[in-house]
């Protein structure tokens, strides 16, 4: 079931470089909101910390806290990759295991967990490659391997391998970015259906794409180079696209600056 995220004084820190400073908003369950901003404004790095991927990095630590529904993820005990299945992640390039088959692919995480009932990973499979509009394409040949597909496909079967562990959330890094304006609508419709069943959080460049798919949009920027990147604005995506509040927030979305 989709859960709400609610972020309160978030600072994320790269040792002694603070990145992102005093971020505070809430996500609805069920809902798609966009992160927007320039490149290096901390808007990709708030996503990482909403499944702790950011401490892959050494040195990276957060204060604050992020919480799934009442679940604080950075309390004491929580398990980091405990979190990571339960907040699932698609990153920008597509990065399915080029020589494992499109059915391995969908189910590695499934199987890493220990499963191993030939008939549920079937199941799994299927029913994933369905939720990510992929089963159709690949169901003649999901023995092949995952790389053999176009990148649009690629990164469907990321979210299809995304969903298979069943998740609250989904998080996506500039999902499209790489893609083409046909995978791209592909990908967006996608995300249409996907919300009704996951909490979604996508980071984008697109000021297009964002106004299409989100419900909320967070606007982030740097005060200066060198200076943590700030949440500026947040609201519903049709108003602070038609009628933003902080004069920044309208100088990005009209293409004045980024």
């Amino acid at each position: 079931m989709a859960k709400s995220l609610t972020i309160d004084d978030l600072n994320v820190y790269y040792g002694d470089f603070h990145a992102v400073k005093d971020v505070s908003l809430k996500i609805a369950p069920k809902s798609v909101t966009a992160f927007i901003g320039p490149s290096g404004c901390g808007k990709s790095t708030v996503l990482r910390t909403l499944n702790r991927m950011h401490e892959v990095t050494p040195g990276a630590y957060t204060t604050g806290s992020v919480k799934l529904d009442e679940l604080d993820l950075y309390g004491k005990g929580v398990d980091p990759v405990g979190v990571r299945t339960t907040v699932g992640m698609v990153f920008q390039r597509a990065n399915p295991f080029p020589t494992m088959s499109i059915r391995d692919n969908v189910v590695a995480g499934l199987k890493l967990a220990g499963v191993r009932d030939k008939a549920k990973l079937d199941e799994v499979a299927e029913a994933s490659l369905r939720g990510a509009n992929l089963w159709n394409e690949v169901k003649d040949r999901l023995d092949k391997p995952g790389g053999g597909l176009s990148g649009g496909q690629q990164q469907r079967l990321c979210i299809a391998r995304a969903i298979a562990v069943s998740p609250q959330v989904l998080l996506m890094d500039e999902p499209c970015s790489a893609l083409d304006p046909i995978s791209t609508l592909a990908i967006e419709d996608l995300i249409a259906e996907l919300k009704s069943d996951y909490t979604i959080v996508i980071v984008t460049h697109n000021m297009q794409q964002a106004a299409r798919v989100s419900d909320q949009t967070a606007f982030f920027n740097l005060a200066a180079v060198g200076k943590p990147g700030e949440l500026i604005e947040v609201g519903a995506t049709s108003d602070v696209f038609s009628n933003p509040v902080r004069t920044e927030t309208e100088d990005y979305i009209s293409g004045r600056f980024g």
